[in-house]
């Protein structure tokens, strides 16, 4: 098995890394491309935005070749478990998806255009039997809330997951980091519940299509993976999420990937709530705004990079938190989140410093060729920070 998923991610990899200098020629060709013409672009030039066409094809081309090969030395049975019937529903909600985001892309579609391909791709998929149809909790009988409550819950879990993705996709090789780090812990979990081997091709493709494309995506990046990458990372992550526990119903491995995509999920729903309260209205909920978490961040005086790595490293500790969940239960998971906590609770003030330090000390070292002083100037703005006698925002003009 494991000779296949090396297969698996290699092939992803490298038609992805070789397919997306391809997409960048073809998104300045025909105009899908991201203008800075408004505040809530972080970008300060005109960036293509074909890139996630790379990552499909480094997916599909990936999963096409195992699958076939694994079929002909028998080591899967598509017809087992109706593989077949899914997969095609999966492609053709995909390519729903994918066509109503591309447009998007090159042209722009209204948010409820997007909204409706996303609800329509996620009905396909559950009408050729991709759904999540059982769940057993502690002390609740799901049973009894209506035959409708299991195709309701794949609808808005596909739909959400979709739109989670596609929200956090505001900074360099943010959504595709993400995303990378959900598929690591997926593959990861996957294998502790000893999950379909279906499921962990999939997510090695997806992930090894994402590591071929991420070198052209980091900051600075050469070109983003647009609303047609990032709508297929969150259509594939929750799909595949499913297929993966499709054996198993207990609480505990459905709390799985919740946690693994846990960042995103916190990031919607932060943004449903907060556009209605201040919108006062439902239809606010599809106005963009600038108040995601990477926009915070950003006027916290934190880098592109510098934002990027830590939302990578906060994805990484609850990918971290649902694999020792799976493998050890939740006391060892628990015990690890405080340990985490503590510890970043203790050097957050010590970071904080030094990052003020070098930014504010690669301006002024030249002219003031006294590093203490600098440290004494740099306590100061962090004590009035502290206070709230200066906003954070000030304390990058002070520079």
């Amino acid at each position: 098995m494991w000779g296949d998923i090396a297969i698996a991610f290699l092939i992803a990899f490298l038609t992805a890394f070789m397919a997306t200098p391809h997409t960048i020629k073809l998104a300045k060709k025909i105009g899908a491309v991201d203008t800075p013409k408004d505040a809530r672009r972080i970008n300060k030039v005109t960036m293509p935005r074909l890139g996630g066409l790379a990552v499909l094809a480094g997916f599909f081309v990936s999963i096409t070749y195992l699958l076939v090969t694994m079929t002909i030395e028998d080591k899967i049975n598509l017809s087992q478990d109706g593989y077949i019937t899914k997969l095609l529903g999966f492609v053709l909600g995909a390519g729903i998806l994918g066509i109503v985001c591309f447009i998007d892309d090159v042209k722009g579609v209204p948010a409820l255009i997007k909204l409706a391909a996303q609800t329509l791709a996620a009905l396909v998929v559950m009408k050729f039997g991709i759904r999540i149809d059982n769940l057993d909790i502690p002390g609740i009988n799901v049973n009894n809330f209506g035959t409708w409550f299991y195709p309701v819950l794949t609808i808005c879990w596909i739909v959400g997951i979709t739109n989670a993705m596609n929200l956090i996709d505001g900074l360099d090789g943010l959504a595709t980091g993400i995303s990378l780090i959900s598929c690591l812990s997926l593959l990861i979990i996957f294998s502790l519940n000893s999950s379909p081997i279906i499921s962990i091709v999939l997510i090695t493709a997806l992930g090894g299509a994402l590591c071929g494309f991420l070198p052209y995506n980091f900051n600075p990046a050469k070109t983003f993976i647009g609303d047609t990458g990032s709508n297929f990372l969150g259509y594939c992550l929750s799909i595949i999420s499913i297929l993966g526990i499709a054996k198993t119903y207990t609480a505990i491995v459905i709390v799985a990937p919740l946690m693994v995509l846990a960042l995103p999920i916190f990031d919607t729903l932060s943004s449903i709530v907060r556009r209605v309260i201040h919108g006062k209205s439902l239809k606010a909920i599809i106005k963009p705004d600038a108040d995601h978490l990477h926009h915070k961040m950003l006027r916290k005086g934190f880098t592109q990079k510098q934002a990027v790595l830590i939302m990578y490293g906060i994805s990484a500790i609850f990918g971290m938190f649902a694999i020792i969940l799976m493998d050890s239960g939740i006391w060892k998971a628990l015990s690890f989140a405080i340990i985490v906590a503590l510890i970043v609770a203790a050097g957050y003030k010590e970071f904080f410093k030094q990052r003020l330090l070098v930014d504010f000390g690669e301006e002024h070292h030249d002219n003031t060729g006294d590093t203490a002083e600098v440290e004494v100037i740099t306590d100061k703005i962090i004590a009035e920070a502290e206070s709230e006698e200066v906003e954070t925002p000030k304390i990058r003009r002070i520079k």
